[in-house]
């Protein structure tokens, strides 16, 4: 197979309905997207909920794709699949069947009113970089540096893998 036009790593949660079972399956669901080949995957990692805490806990990875769609385009079929799975938009940071979220398009800053790449607050957010590192420890967030550099300040956030 020739070698599809981007890389993509997206960041994977869910706290509701078996979460472990829900990103794997999403996993497996973006192996399986147009024109879109999965790469690699992380573990799958356990955090506490960011913004609206009284939910259950969460379970979040990253993948790393290889796709020809553009990055609306992937932000659509990403929106489909979390409705495939379940996903109801009740409120912010309500707690959800399955989140997927562009984290990076190449090394592309986008700057659109239904999608921010970067993903806005990944460099933020232990739940998003020690999956990402897993994947690519060398890996450079546009306009923001390092992703391990920024993770050295995510230390206090309470984050472990799943064996």
């Amino acid at each position: 197979m020739s070698t599809l036009k981007h890389r993509v790593f997206i960041g994977l949660g869910s706290n509701l309905e078996n979460p472990q079972q829900q990103v794997s399956a999403a996993m497996a669901a973006l192996d399986a997207l147009p024109e879109s080949r999965l790469l690699q995957s992380s573990s799958l990692y356990v955090s506490a909920p960011v913004g609206y805490a009284d939910q259950p806990d969460f379970v979040n990875a990253a993948a790393l794709i290889e796709t020809d769609l553009s990055a609306e385009a992937l932000l659509q079929a990403l929106l489909e699949l979390e409705q495939q799975f379940g996903r109801v938009r009740t409120f912010l940071n309500a707690p959800r069947t399955l989140d997927l979220d562009i984290l990076l398009y190449d090394d592309q800053v986008i700057a659109l009113p239904s999608l921010q790449v970067p993903h806005p607050r990944m460099h933020e957010r232990a739940f998003v970089l020690m999956p990402l590192a897993e994947i690519d420890p060398e890996l450079l967030i546009p306009g923001k540096g390092r992703l391990v550099d920024w993770l050295a300040h995510c230390g206090e956030q309470p984050v472990h893998r799943l064996n």
